[in-house]
């Protein structure tokens, strides 16, 4: 991205948080403070060329404001800093609140979530009366529409606001899925890193496949979504009393808090620090995800006067027990989880043998000719960003189905490493084919326990198969030491003549489609391969993803 295509997403940016005509004076003051030092004339031609792309339009003597498709370009454009940006967005968040729980009066972080079903509100009321949200004080207002509803909620980030106006610092680590057993909450399964993905994590694991939030309701036993801070250990004491004095007056949704230095639900809590782990502000909307029920969620978007939101119910029981003291196996992230496989890759690439990792997703048998064929038209629609190679496995249980093996992008990392290149998995990514293409979303591969393109998946993010505007489909970015790139290029241009989708090959200090890679390495971006079994999902046929499951000789694959 050229430094003046940067200065024009800056003043996107300051549009939109204007969200108001705005001068030239204004945008050059406000760039000022960023450290671009333009002056009026200079943003005026810059604002010209805006508006000539239709980001921006004038609005008589007022000044300017951003369009819609100036918004659509400001979510795109900076990818590489929208991976910081979700961390410092929750940040602001945090130190915008000023509420005070002596007298109840104040600003607080809200979630805002919009419903489309009357009878929502009914299953809502329930699922806060099982405890298993942040607060019971909602906002409820009809727009538009009679049927369409928003809920303004407590976001618990309002909690990390309230710590650090008393002086007590809180250090947001994870978004996740957490396990209950019997009413106990019991460890995470999965994780995302605030500080290592464009998605806001907990956002990323809303879908009716990943939660079961009606389930430990009913049953006491199932996932929800959660988070993890740490606080210094000697805040210990007087954060538990504060916590105990919002539990009184409807603030709450603590799952456990830790000894200091001691790890609690499977995650780690470094010396001198003390974990917190919360229940996510979105799971009564997981669980409205899980009956069907469409709905919109935007996490900490703005503050609220706590005075606008009132109890949605004055009845509430706790679902959940307190967390017994055992020591669960740590939580290992994708990447640690990676290497093994990336270092058993033995592929040759002169005589086309050796093992590579696969994905194994697996459909009922009676779908299996219908499936192959999606994937044959996927390929010959666009054999340039889909994997042609593929293997039918024996489901190891269900003689009902049959697994469809394909190609695993982290092959590449390992042939490459095979041959003395070192090569690492930074970011599993979602690719808007535009011209030249972009990625739109980026998950750090060792910022999450879960693969990225499962998650795109999930939430059914992709376009890899219909026509709905630019196709999306997955990719993945790879950093590679910038001494070593002659030698790369040379077998990633035979292992692309074979069919192993490598997009584009950068250049130190180049982003490649928009995602960055550290000083002296360059990137190369890779087809992800699930865009076939992605292709299978978007024509509605009933397949349980799978990634990166186990070596396959490279010899024994089929071709489409």
């Amino acid at each position: 991205m050229s430094e003046s295509e940067h200065r024009m997403i800056e003043i996107l940016r300051i549009l939109n948080a204007q969200n108001k005509p705005t001068g030239s004076k204004l945008i050059a003051d406000e760039l000022k403070n960023k450290g671009f030092n333009l002056g009026e004339r200079a943003v005026r031609y810059h604002m010209q060329i805006l508006d000539e792309k239709g980001y921006t339009e004038r609005m008589g003597y007022s000044g300017r404001q951003i369009t819609d498709l100036g918004r659509e370009k400001l979510e795109k454009g900076l990818i590489y800093d929208q991976v910081d940006f979700i961390h410092s967005k929750f940040e602001e968040m945090i130190y915008l609140t000023d509420f005070n729980y002596i007298n109840q009066s104040g600003n607080v972080v809200v979630n805002t979530s919009t419903i489309y079903n009357e009878e929502s509100i009914n299953i809502l009321e329930h699922i806060f009366e099982s405890g298993l949200s942040v607060s019971p004080y909602v906002n409820l207002n009809r727009v538009g529409n009679k049927d369409e509803i928003e809920v303004t909620t407590i976001c618990g980030t309002t909690i990390d606001g309230i710590l650090l106006n008393e002086g007590i610092p809180s250090q947001l680590q994870y978004g996740g899925l957490l396990k209950v057993e019997d009413s106990r909450p019991v460890k995470f399964t999965e994780l995302i890193s605030y500080k290592k993905t464009s998605l806001t994590p907990l956002d990323a694991f809303a879908n009716s496949n990943l939660t079961s939030v009606l389930d430990v309701i009913t049953k006491g036993s199932g996932i929800i979504p959660a988070n993890f801070r740490l606080i210094p250990g000697v805040s210990r004491q007087k954060t538990i009393e504060i916590l105990n004095n919002l539990d009184r007056i409807g603030i709450g949704g603590i799952i456990a808090i830790s000894e200091e230095g001691k790890d609690i639900l499977g995650l780690p809590v470094p010396d001198g620090m003390v974990g917190i782990s919360m229940i996510g502000g979105i799971t009564p909307f997981c669980a409205l995800k899980e009956l069907g029920q469409e709905i919109d969620i935007k996490i900490a978007e703005e503050i609220k006067d706590f005075k606008s939101l009132s109890p949605i119910t004055s009845s509430i029981s706790s679902t959940l027990n307190p967390i017994k003291e055992i020591n669960e196996p740590k939580v290992p992230f994708l990447l640690s989880k990676s290497w093994n496989l990336i270092q058993q890759v033995n592929f040759d690439v002169e005589k086309r043998k050796g093992d590579i990792i696969t994905n194994i997703s697996y459909i009922s048998k009676d779908d299996q000719d219908n499936a192959l064929g999606i994937m044959e038209e996927t390929y010959n629609n666009n054999p340039k960003f889909i994997n042609p190679y593929y293997k039918l496995i024996d489901h190891p249980t269900d003689d009902e189905k049959i697994g469809i093996a394909t190609i695993c992008s982290l092959s590449i990392d390992g042939l490459l490493i095979n041959n003395g290149i070192m090569s690492t998995p930074k970011y599993g990514g979602l690719l808007e084919l535009t011209e030249p293409p972009l990625f739109i979303d980026l998950i750090s591969y060792n910022g999450t326990t879960l693969d990225p393109h499962i998650i795109f998946l999930s939430k059914k993010m992709t376009s890899i198969s219909r026509n709905i505007g630019p196709n999306k489909i997955l990719a993945s970015v790879k950093e590679i030491p910038y001494i070593s790139r002659d030698y790369a290029v040379q077998l990633l241009d035979r292992l692309n003549n074979i069919g192993f989708s490598i997009y584009k090959i950068g250049k130190p200090r180049e982003l490649v489609y928009n995602a960055k890679v550290d000083n002296y390495n360059f990137g190369i971006v890779a087809g992800g391969g699930l865009n076939s079994i992605g292709a299978i999902k978007e024509k509605g046929v009933d397949i349980e993803v799978k990634a990166i499951e186990k070596l396959i000789p490279f010899e024994d694959m089929d071709r489409l």
